[in-house]
């Protein structure tokens, strides 16, 4: 019996524009298509001759069940997935499935013996690939700008799967933390609350003007973009075909453009010459960096501030600020070697 293989398919925000070499691939060779009407629509030009599952938006599990059932007949299978299958898409419940059903790869190297011969598990032979495509967040920020270029996180609004005290707790989290947030599945027909609920979270933590973009069919034929702010977000047009994307305290819009920075102005002259500002360092962490922080911190410690007071200061647990403060001071950084200017050398601050 020939053993069928699953292509959990990330199809990109819809546009054929969008959409990898490999997963273009991935759907052609298929003997099944699998996916939500809306998704099947989109790659409609792919589907000739083949099997087609359409199944509504409520339906993972039953996918990934009929996914699981042609593959054992020996078919390849491709169940697709807008953006990434991975984010928010059909790789975990097609796992989730394949577990319970019993599933192993068709092969797991486990360790060599003595002899230096490798011991394997032999699965069932149902094939698993993920295959990559681009997720909402950034498809959306690619046509807003730059919102993502600092540390960014996603949170989807859904509560049918998750409890609401979960996804507020991580929405006050992030918004604390100051992350960058882009919101998926934020309103529905049914659900109109969540994103009011969200708002008012963030603003607990984060200026009313803070900047907000949202896109709805990125990519698609009625793409629609909005820039607002965060004490307006709630008034905007949003659905279930939408992302938002919060900046942090640190982003702006300039002519159109939704901007996150990525600090090089805490380090450098970014309006003149773009040398190193006076007491940092180009290739060193800054001043205000962990090294220099814990200097920082036991200096206002012993100069009397109590750890309940850092703490307050630094909006950290106290517990942490103790055990700073109970662990020696790390040695200074020694440099090697200069390193140039971003503007001689490029990128010296990590990845750009």
């Amino acid at each position: 019996m020939s053993h069928g293989k699953i292509m959990l398919v990330g199809i990109g925000p819809g546009s054929a524009d969008h959409m990898t070499a490999r997963a273009r691939a991935a759907i052609q060779e298929a003997d099944t298509v699998i996916g939500y009407v809306t998704y099947i629509r989109l790659v409609a030009d792919l589907l000739d001759g083949k099997e087609i599952i359409r199944k509504s938006m409520t339906e993972e599990l039953d996918r990934a069940v009929e996914a699981l059932s042609r593959a054992r007949e020996g078919k390849k299978v491709a169940l697709i997935s807008s953006g990434d299958a991975g984010v928010y898409g059909m790789a975990g419940p097609t796992f989730e499935v394949l577990l319970q059903a019993g599933w192993t790869p068709p092969a797991i190297t486990l360790e060599t013996d003595e002899a230096g011969h490798e011991q394997r598990i032999v699965g069932d032979g149902i094939e698993v690939e993920i295959i990559p495509g681009a997720s909402a967040l950034n498809s959306c920020a690619a046509l807003v700008g730059a919102p993502l270029t600092h540390d960014f996180c996603s949170i989807s609004l859904s509560d049918l799967l998750t409890p609401w005290p979960t996804i507020a707790r991580r929405l006050d989290a992030a918004a604390q933390a100051d992350f960058v947030v882009a919101l998926y599945n934020p309103k529905s027909g049914r659900r109109t609350r969540q994103i009011v609920e969200a708002q008012q979270l963030f603003l607990r933590h984060r200026s009313p003007t803070t900047p907000v973009a949202i896109v709805k069919s990125a990519y698609r034929r009625r793409q629609h973009i909005e820039f607002t702010t965060l004490d307006r977000m709630a008034e905007a047009d949003i659905g279930m075909l939408s992302t938002v994307l919060i900046g942090n305290s640190n982003t702006f819009m300039q002519h159109g453009l939704m901007i996150t920075p990525r600090g090089y102005a805490n380090k450098y002259d970014v309006t003149g010459d773009r040398g190193v500002k006076g007491g940092e360092r180009s290739g060193r962490s800054l001043s205000s960096g962990l090294n220099g922080w814990l200097q920082s911190l036991h200096a206002d410690h012993a100069a009397g501030m109590s750890v309940a007071d850092l703490a307050a200061q630094y909006r950290l647990p106290v517990d942490y600020i103790q055990a700073s403060l109970d662990a020696p001071l790390p040695e200074p950084e020694v440099s090697k070697s200069r390193r140039k200017t971003p503007a001689a050398s490029g990128s010296p601050e990590g990845n750009a």
